[in-house]
C-alpha cells in the first residue's frame, strides 16, 4: 500500500440556497429526518456553502429536455437516471459496516438529498448533466449564445479574432445568479458572427485584475507556434467536414483485458503521434494481440504535456497535439468496428493551476470551481481541488462525465486519484491498514464521495453498458457496489497494490519470494467487488522508475536481445519471470487485467516526456532533458522483429490473452488455491476449468509432481511458458495427456501429475 497523511475534515453536500426559488429547499421527509440524526458524523459541523443554483439555466435546460423528449423518433424511449434505492443492502454484503451506520446513512442520506434538489430544481439528473447545451458556445438557426458562470467577474466581454479582439464590441450581461451571457445574430448573408476555427476568450474586469480566460465549456484549443498559454477556438465545423460515426459501441465484455495508452507517445518514431495514426496502425495492433478494450491517457487537454494529461485545463476540449474532434471520433469508431471497448482516463481529481488557460482564479477569485486556502490546493500535485460540494461544480463534471460518453461515444471512464477525492487528507502520508474507521470518519470528503455516487448513477443509467474503473489505492468498502445498494458505484476497482509488490519483491532476491505472500496480494479483494489488476502500468514505465522488464534485465537488455547472440543468466530470468509475473496476475488478480502499452513485449527502459528545467513548489529545480522525445515513444518495431527476444515476450503476452478469451477463466466463480508451497517455490491454483502450476524456483525442475484438482477427466497443456515460441527452452511435451486419479491431495478431491521446470508457468486444461 501506498504511504499517506491525516488532517481535519469538513463534510457537507450544500444545499441549494434560498435564491433558486424563494423558499428553503424541500426535503423529503424520510430524508431531513437521517440527516437531522447523523449529520455530525463523519466530520466538523460548519456552515454549508456552495454556489447557487442558476435559476436561468434551469429553466432553459429544462425546457430544453422536454423539447428533445418531444421529439424523439416513435416508440424510443427517454433515457431517464433510475431514482435511489433504500441504501440498506450493504449491510448484508458486509455486516462490519453496521458498526459505522451512522456514517453510512448520512453519506446515503446526502446524496439521497441531492439526488432530489437536481430532480426539484433541475428537471432531474438528465437534464442537469447536459449543462453543455447551455453553457458555452452554442449554435442556434439565428445565431450564437455564449453564456458563463462567473460571479467574481465586475464586467465581462466576448473578444476573439472576430472583433479584432476588441473589448468594447461584443459586452456581456450579467444575471442574479453569476452568468454572464451574449447573443451573437448571424450575418447577413446568414454565416455565423464567429467563424469556425476562430480563436476566442471572455476578458472581465476581475478582483485580481484584468484577464482574458479560455471558456471553461470551451470544446477545442490550440497552442500557437511560440506561445505558451493555449487558445480557445470556436469550434463548429460544416456539416460535411463533421464525422459521423458508421458502428455500434459493442457490448460490454465478461471480462476486461484492457490495454492502456497515450495517443503521443505511441509511435516508434521520437515525435508526438496522431489521433490517426494511432487509429490506422496501433488499433489492430492492440486487437491482434488479443485486449478487448484501450484505455487512453490524455484526452482532455492540457497545456503541460510532461503532465501525462493529468493537469487538465480544458475539460471538454480533447487534446490538440494529437488532431482534430473529428480525427478522435474516427478512431473511436475504429476501435468500435474492431470490437474493442473505448475507455477514458478522465480527470476530475483536481485541475491545472494554470490560470492564462485553465480553470484557476478564471473570475478573479479562489474560490470559483474550488476549495478556498490550503483546502483547495494539492500540496504534491502543484494542482487545484474541486468543491464537491459546489452546485455548479457538480454541473459541470456531471456535464463533461456525459459529454464524452455521447458526443465521443466512449464506452466508459477510468477515473484518475480518487484516493485523493474521496480523503481530505489525500492519501498522502497515510498508510491504509483495513481499520473500517479510516474510510468512514472524520478524514472522509462525503461531499466528494456523493460526486462519485452520482457520476456513476449518470453512467449507469444512462448508458447501462458503460464501464467505470475508480483509482483507489485505499481499499474503501462499498467503492464497487451498486448505488442503490448504498455503495459508491463503481464496476471495478483498480488493484493496485499487486505492481507495488513486485516491485518490493524485485528488489530481494529469489530465495526471498514468498508464496503465501504473492498469493494473498493478488487475492486480498473485497467480496462482491471487482477489480482490474496489472502488474504494472504506466506509473512504473515513469522516468526515475523501472518496468518490470528492466528491474530483471537492466542492462544486458541493450546487448544481449538478439537471437544471433548468446544469452546471459540474466536474460534467461528476467524473460521466464517477465511471463511468469504477468500470468499469475492475470489468472489470481481479478476480474479484469490491465497492460501499458509496450509492456507486453517488455518494452526497455523508462518514459521521459520532452521537457525543459522545471521549479518544484518546494524550490527545488529539476533539469530537464533539452525536450528530448527520444524516451517518449513506443518501439512496436522490437516486439515484432522475430529475431530479437521480445518478439517471444510478445507473443506470450497475445497468447495469454487469446487463453483468457477462450476459458473466461477471470471471471469463472470457481477459483480454488491449493498449493503454496514456500520450499518448492510453487503455486498452483484453480481457475474455472484451469489448472495453474507456477514453478519459480530458479533451479529446482520436480517430475511426478503432484497437483491437486476438483474436476475429473483428461487435461492437456493450454499454455506453457517454456515453449521455444515464447523464448523458452521447450522442456516440457504438449502431447502428453493427463488423467485425474481419484487420489485426494492438498484439500482436493482428486489430482495427476507432473513435470514441472524451473521458472515455468504451465497452464492445464480440462479437454473431456
Amino acid at each position: 500500500m501506498a504511504t499517506f497523511a491525516v488532517s481535519g475534515a469538513t463534510l457537507g453536500v450544500a444545499r441549494p440556497p434560498a435564491a433558486a426559488q424563494p423558499e428553503e429547499l424541500q426535503i423529503p421527509e424520510d430524508i431531513e429526518e437521517q440527516t437531522a440524526e447523523v449529520n455530525m458524523t463523519g466530520g466538523t459541523a460548519e456552515k454549508l456553502e456552495s454556489s447557487e443554483p442558476t435559476q436561468g439555466i434551469v429553466e432553459t435546460i429544462t425546457d430544453g429536455v422536454t423539447k428533445g423528449v418531444k421529439e424523439l423518433v416513435v416508440g424510443e424511449k427517454p433515457r431517464v437516471v433510475p431514482k435511489p434505492g433504500d441504501g440498506q443492502k450493504i449491510y448484508e454484503i458486509d455486516p462490519t459496516l453496521k458498526d459505522f451506520r451512522s456514517h453510512l446513512d448520512y453519506r446515503y442520506s446526502e446524496y439521497r438529498r441531492i439526488r432530489a434538489a437536481i430532480d426539484q430544481h433541475e428537471g432531474g439528473l438528465e437534464a442537469f448533466s447536459r449543462g453543455y447545451e447551455k453553457l458555452g458556445f452554442t449554435r442556434s438557426a439565428e445565431g450564437i449564445t455564449y453564456r458563463e458562470w462567473a460571479p467574481g467577474a465586475h464586467s465581462a466581454a466576448l473578444v476573439g479574432d472576430f472583433n479584432n479582439w476588441n473589448p468594447n464590441a461584443d459586452t456581456m450581461t450579467r444575471d442574479d445568479y453569476g452568468v454572464w451571457e451574449i447573443f451573437l445574430p448571424n450575418n447577413a448573408d446568414g454565416s455565423p458572427a464567429i467563424p469556425h476555427g476562430s480563436r476566442v476568450k471572455i476578458r472581465m474586469d476581475t478582483p485580481s485584475g484584468v484577464k482574458d480566460s479560455i471558456s471553461a465549456w470551451i470544446k477545442f484549443s490550440v497552442q500557437a507556434p511560440g506561445e505558451i498559454p493555449f487558445n480557445g477556438i470556436y469550434y463548429d465545423p460544416p456539416e460535411e467536414e463533421k464525422y459521423v460515426f458508421q458502428h455500434p459501441q459493442p457490448k460490454r465484455p465478461e471480462s476486461l483485458r484492457i490495454y492502456e495508452s497515450h495517443i503521443g507517445m505511441s509511435s516508434p518514431e521520437p515525435k508526438i503521434n496522431s489521433y490517426a495514426n494511432f487509429r490506422d496502425e496501433v488499433l489492430p495492433r492492440i486487437k491482434r494481440l488479443g485486449y478487448n478494450a484501450v484505455q487512453i491517457m490524455a484526452i482532455q487537454e492540457h497545456s503541460y504535456y510532461a503532465s501525462f494529461g493529468y493537469h487538465v485545463t480544458n475539460f471538454f476540449a480533447p487534446s490538440s497535439r494529437f488532431g482534430t474532434p473529428e480525427d478522435l471520433k474516427s478512431l473511436i469508431d475504429r476501435a468500435h468496428e474492431l470490437g474493442l471497448l473505448v475507455l477514458m482516463d478522465i480527470v476530475h481529481s483536481h485541475s491545472s493551476n494554470n490560470t492564462l488557460d485553465g480553470l484557476n482564479g478564471f473570475d478573479g477569485t479562489d474560490t470559483h470551481y474550488f476549495h478556498g486556502g490550503p483546502r483547495g490546493h494539492h500540496w504534491m500535485w502543484d494542482s487545484r481541488l474541486f468543491n464537491y460540494g459546489s452546485w455548479e461544480v457538480l454541473r459541470f463534471l456531471l456535464s463533461n462525465a456525459r459529454w464524452w460518453l455521447e458526443e465521443y461515444k466512449f464506452d466508459g471512464f477510468r477515473f484518475d486519484g480518487v484516493t485523493s477525492m474521496m480523503y481530505t487528507h489525500h492519501g498522502l502520508q497515510m498508510t491504509f491498514t483495513g481499520n473500517y474507521g479510516e474510510y468512514f470518519g472524520f478524514a472522509t470528503d462525503v461531499d466528494a464521495v456523493v460526486y462519485l455516487m452520482l457520476v456513476n448513477d449518470l453512467i449507469h443509467g444512462l448508458h447501462p453498458d458503460a464501464v467505470s474503473i475508480g483509482e483507489d489505492v485505499s481499499g474503501m468498502p462499498t467503492f464497487c457496489i451498486p448505488v442503490p445498494d448504498g455503495g459508491v458505484g463503481f464496476d471495478y476497482r483498480l488493484h493496485m497494490a499487486v505492481a507495488d509488490k513486485w516491485i518490493e519483491l524485485l528488489k530481494q532476491s529469489d530465495e526471498s519470494w514468498k508464496m503465501g505472500d504473492i498469493v494473498h496480494t493478488l487475492t486480498n479483494r473485497r467480496w462482491l467487488e471487482k477489480c482490474v489488476t496489472y502488474a504494472e502500468s504506466h506509473d512504473q514505465a515513469l522516468v526515475g522508475d523501472k518496468t518490470i522488464a528492466f528491474w530483471l534485465m537492466d542492462k544486458d537488455m541493450y546487448d544481449f536481445m538478439a537471437l544471433d547472440r548468446p544469452s546471459t543468466p540474466r536474460i534467461d530470468r528476467g524473460i521466464a519471470l517477465h511471463k511468469m509475473i504477468r500470468l499469475v496476475t492475470m489468472g489470481l488478480g481479478g476480474e479484469g487485467y490491465l497492460n501499458f502499452m509496450g509492456n507486453e513485449f517488455g518494452h526497455p527502459e523508462w518514459i521521459d516526456f520532452p521537457r525543459g528545467p522545471q521549479t518544484l513548489p518546494t524550490g527545488k529545480v529539476l533539469p530537464g532533458n533539452n525536450n528530448s522525445y527520444d524516451k517518449c515513444r513506443r518501439r512496436f518495431d522490437l516486439g515484432d522483429a522475430d529475431f530479437l527476444r521480445y518478439h517471444g515476450m510478445q507473443e506470450f503476452d497475445q497468447a495469454m490473452q487469446h487463453l483468457e478469451e477462450k476459458y473466461g477463466f477471470m471471471t469463472s466463480e470457481h477459483q480454488y488455491v491449493s498449493r503454496k508451497h514456500e520450499e518448492d517455490k510453487v503455486i498452483i491454483f484453480e481457475r474455472g476449468d484451469l489448472v495453474f502450476v507456477f514453478n519459480f524456483h530458479w533451479s529446482n525442475s520436480f517430475f511426478d509432481y503432484r497437483v491437486g484438482c476438483s474436476r475429473p477427466g483428461k487435461y492437456k497443456v493450454a499454455l506453457d511458458s517454456d515453449d521455444a515460441l515464447f523464448g523458452g527452452f521447450s522442456r516440457l511435451d504438449h502431447d502428453v495427456d493427463y488423467f485425474t486419479t481419484e487420489h485426494p491431495h492438498d484439500n482436493r478431491p482428486r489430482s495427476f501429475s507432473v513435470y514441472t521446470p524451473s521458472r515455468t508457468a504451465v497452464v492445464y486444461a480440462l479437454t473431456e
